[in-house]
């Protein structure tokens, strides 16, 4: 490699390209299952060839063991990795939106294989979380991911403490606001099917003799979808902003 570049600089790369690899792998979007590895692995070398001029003199210098170096490349990728499952965690508000929607809407009983979670799910989830996919790069968003890339050398410096203790904080409280958004997200659709069951009930018990569920199990489904379509607009805008405001803590060191 000395033709074509000195240790120090290899090292340097392969720092950068430990903990932009790890964020990649979980990006929402890039880091899917379904991306090829191939694509994923080049464009983690191609934004560490980017970065290497900004963020190199801020990296630690080559250690004479081993075990320093190893130290060094898993520090940089636990980095990578929880910035990334921080943005990954957010899109489960959209899964719990759908499960809450199929549940109040007689629906969850059908289930789809979920692509973005490599598991089955409710056909409703399974829809809006490429929804919310198609939503981040439809708005750009994916630009502040490509910001906080750069912002994570600023508020995770290599050369400082791994701050885990603040990192479990975020974490849980990322937790705590997605499930709140994924309720907030179906709130229309609850709130059709609080009026809606009252309503069955009272015929129910008006009209003792009237089949209400074989009644009411359709319309249930037809009025609920159709709350629901008309409350995608505003289901999509809340939530990215809400996904922008979290990107943008990470982009915030680059200026973004």
């Amino acid at each position: 490699m000395e033709p074509y570049a000195t240790a120090d600089q290899v090292w340097a790369g392969g720092l950068i390209f430990a903990r932009i690899g790890a964020m990649l792998l979980t990006l929402p979007g890039i880091g899917e299952a379904y991306v090829p590895p191939r694509i994923r692995l080049s464009l983690a070398l191609l934004i560490s060839l980017v970065l290497w001029p900004v963020v190199a003199p801020g990296l630690p210098p080559l250690p004479a063991t081993i075990g320093g170096m190893a130290g060094w490349v898993i520090r940089e990728a636990v980095t990578g990795l929880m910035v990334g499952y921080m943005l990954r965690i957010f899109m489960a508000s959209l899964a719990t939106a759908g499960e809450i929607v199929s549940l109040q809407t007689t629906l969850s009983f059908a289930q789809t294989a979920n692509p973005l979670q490599a598991q089955p799910g409710t056909t409703i989830a399974s829809f809006l979380m490429l929804f919310g996919t198609v939503m981040i790069f439809a708005t750009n968003t994916h630009h502040l991911f490509l910001a906080g890339l750069v912002g994570s050398y600023e508020a995770i410096a290599p050369m400082k403490p791994l701050i885990l203790g603040d990192f479990a904080q975020m974490a849980v409280r990322t937790v705590a606001d997605s499930f709140t958004l994924g309720v907030q997200l179906a709130a229309p659709v609850i709130v059709f099917a609080l009026i809606f069951n009252l309503a069955s009930g009272l015929v129910a018990r008006v009209m003792p003799s009237f089949q209400v569920f074989f009644a009411a199990a359709p319309l249930s489904v037809i009025l609920g979808l159709s709350v629901f379509a008309l409350s995608l607009g505003v289901l999509g805008t809340v939530f990215i902003d809400r996904y922008r405001a979290l990107a943008r803590v990470f982009a915030g060191g680059a200026g973004g």
